[in-house]
């Protein structure tokens, strides 16, 4: 991480996706910058925006390493166009994304998505060659009335950070930790005790967890 990074300037614009425009925001990164970054938001339909406070976090994070930071609004979510599509159509906009911001730097591109978010960013993430290391904040894993599966990443060997709370009601700590374990390595699961699902009170642990895993991915311990 930086040791005194300047305030990051945000940039606010539209991305080309396939339902029409998405709304974007970008924290600008420093010059001598490595990688990039894309955090992708919760669920639509229950109020998941780029605004999200752990998106927020999460992004905040990542630019203290310096990386420009891409935020989106998934299609239908505030001003971008088009509307939900069940997971399927979001994918898409995952990878337009992505393509603008390896369109724009030309650098490797940390993934990381909250909730949905994560569940549904990680299927356009993990296979993509310019993404070499994903972070998945509480991971759905059991939610009534939708199915959040993970086999997509049985063959991911890519650093795979999995953070979540010791309480989240949609990701129970014995499903989640059954879920890792029978992911390949690298990849790490941090919990974080009496956190529900949204990380309340949490906020600084999220940081910081994110920071300390990056940082070990920067100086080449995948561990």
């Amino acid at each position: 991480m930086l040791d005194s990074p300047a305030k990051p300037r945000v940039r606010s614009f539209f991305i080309q996706g396939p339902a029409g425009r998405l709304e974007a925001l970008l924290y600008e990164g420093a010059p001598e910058t490595t990688h990039t970054a894309i955090v992708c938001h919760p669920h639509p339909l229950y109020g998941g925006a780029m605004h999200n406070r752990v998106v927020f976090h999460a992004a905040k994070a990542l630019s203290g390493f310096g990386f420009p930071v891409l935020r989106f609004n998934f299609r239908g979510v505030g001003l971008s166009a088009g509307e939900h599509d069940h997971g399927r159509g979001e994918i898409e906009d995952v990878r337009a994304a992505l393509e603008w911001l390896y369109g724009e730097f030309r650098l490797p591109i940390v993934f990381a998505g909250f909730s949905f978010g994560a569940a549904i960013g990680l299927k356009a993430a993990s296979p993509d060659p310019r993404v070499p290391a994903l972070i998945a904040i509480g991971a759905p894993v059991k939610v009534e009335g939708r199915d959040y599966q993970y086999d997509f990443l049985q063959g991911c060997r890519k650093p795979k950070l999995f953070i979540s709370g010791g309480a989240d009601e949609f990701g129970p700590r014995a499903s989640l930790e059954h879920m890792v374990s029978s992911l390949p390595d690298p990849k790490r699961l941090e919990l974080i005790d009496q956190a529900d699902h949204f990380l309340t009170g949490h906020e600084e642990e999220l940081r910081q967890k994110i920071a300390d895993w990056m940082s070990a991915i920067l100086a080449g311990n995948l561990a």
